[in-house]
């Protein structure tokens, strides 16, 4: 069963769900269910069309914004942003392991103007290193400022 972390008072990540576990996740009032992963990363994992399915038989929303091998773009920092702008309640995002859903969370925060430090330790207390990409979360966060 994936474990959710919390980053933040509205945000979760976790590793890759299944369509069992969303009922969970709707139970501790989950109410967007963000996919990070691309479809068929690997041959066990469920089609994101069946976790879209699952999510809405429980009463959540569905986003999908996969971030493959070629990284991170602006264009998923601000479909992040939007969706964590919007959600009303809990939101909960995953990927293989949390670490995109991590990062992808962390910069759209950024782009908000939150502080990259906060980001940085709150990512750490759920057990992820965003270290590496702090140089964009200041640029993003400065950009935000101005």
């Amino acid at each position: 069963m994936a474990e959710f972390k919390r980053l933040s008072d509205v945000v979760w990540v976790s590793s890759q769900i299944t369509v069992a576990e969303l009922a969970d996740a709707a139970a501790q009032g989950v109410s967007l269910i963000i996919n990070n992963r691309p479809d068929g990363e690997v041959e066990d994992q469920p089609d994101g069309s069946e976790i879209e399915q699952a999510a809405a038989q429980n009463g959540m929303a569905y986003i999908a914004i996969p971030v493959g091998h070629s990284g991170l773009s602006q264009t998923m920092i601000d479909e992040m942003a939007q969706a964590l702008e919007n959600a009303n309640r809990k939101v909960l995002a995953f990927c293989r392991s949390g670490t995109r859903s991590t990062f992808l969370w962390a910069l759209a925060q950024a782009s908000l103007g939150e502080s990259p430090s906060a980001l940085i330790g709150a990512a750490q207390e759920a057990g992820y290193d965003i270290r590496p990409i702090e140089p964009m979360l200041e640029m993003l966060a400065a950009k935000a400022r101005d």
